[in-house]
C-alpha cells in the first residue's frame, strides 16, 4: 500500500479559465512535514484549494487521503475535509460563541453525538495546544498567537491524515510565530503530516524541512540553501 498522503501527477490547476500552475507533480508521505513557498500570485492558495476541494481538479491525477481529486464529488468534499485539518492565516473562529462551542460545533456538524466524547476530544486538543484553561473565552478575549493555537486545535479534532496550513503565521509578530511553529512541529513529531504555506523564510531557516516553491507556473523542490 502507498505511504503517500498526497501524491498528484502532470497535474494542471486553474482559476476558472486561467492556468495557474501546469505539470504538477509531487508527493507528500506520512509523517513528513513540508512547506510551499512563492510569491504572492505564484499559485499557492490556488494549489491549497485543490487539495481541499475548493477548486476542482480537470486535469491530471491526483490524490489526498485516499479521495481521487479528478473524480471528487461536491457530495464527497465534506468527508474528504473530515480527514483533512485546514489551518488559515485569519483563524475562521465564530466570533458569537466560545471557544468550547466553536469546537463543539465543528464536532457536531462531522457526526459526533456522544457529549462526553465530544468534551474529552476538546479537552485533548486544546490541551495540545497550550490552551486547555482557555475554553471559556471568546475569540475577541484572545491574543493573535492564541487564536492560531485555538484554530490548529480545531484541524486537530478529528485526528487528520493532513494537516493543510495556509499561511498560519502571516498575521502574526516573529516570537508568536516561533510558538506556532513549534506547535506545529510538537504534532508533526507525534505522527501528523503537514503542509505548510509560508513567505516566512526565517522560519524556514530555523525548523529546516522539505520545501517546495511555486515560481512561473511550476511547482519544484528547493534546496534549502537556495530558499
Amino acid at each position: 500500500m502507498s505511504n503517500h498522503v498526497l501524491s498528484l501527477s502532470d497535474v494542471d490547476i486553474f482559476q476558472m479559465d486561467n492556468l495557474i500552475l501546469k505539470d504538477v507533480n509531487l508527493n507528500i508521505d506520512k509523517g513528513e512535514f513540508v512547506y510551499l513557498i512563492g510569491k504572492t500570485g505564484s499559485g499557492k492558495s490556488s494549489l491549497m484549494k485543490t487539495l481541499y476541494g475548493d477548486i476542482p481538479l480537470k486535469k491530471g491525477k491526483g490524490s489526498i487521503v485516499d479521495f481521487d481529486l479528478a473524480r471528487l464529488r461536491e457530495s464527497e468534499i465534506p468527508y474528504l475535509r473530515r480527514k483533512l485539518g485546514v489551518v488559515f492565516q485569519d483563524f475562521k473562529l465564530l466570533t458569537d460563541r466560545t471557544i468550547q462551542d466553536n469546537l463543539k460545533f465543528v464536532l457536531k456538524a462531522t457526526g459526533w453525538k456522544n457529549k462526553t466524547e465530544m468534551q474529552d476530544r476538546i479537552d485533548t486538543v486544546l490541551d495540545k495546544v497550550g490552551m486547555k484553561t482557555k475554553g471559556f473565552k471568546y475569540p475577541h478575549e484572545l491574543s493573535g498567537g492564541e487564536q492560531q493555537r485555538v484554530a490548529i486545535a480545531r484541524a486537530l479534532l478529528n485526528d487528520p491524515e493532513l494537516i493543510i496550513a495556509d499561511e498560519p503565521t502571516g498575521n502574526l509578530d516573529p516570537q508568536t510565530s516561533v510558538e506556532i511553529m513549534e506547535v506545529l512541529q510538537t504534532i508533526n513529531k507525534n505522527g501528523n503530516t503537514i503542509l505548510m504555506a509560508t513567505h516566512d523564510y526565517a522560519l524556514i531557516l530555523k525548523y529546516p524541512s522539505k520545501t517546495l516553491k511555486c515560481d512561473d507556473g511550476e511547482v519544484f523542490e528547493v534546496v534549502q540553501k537556495t530558499v
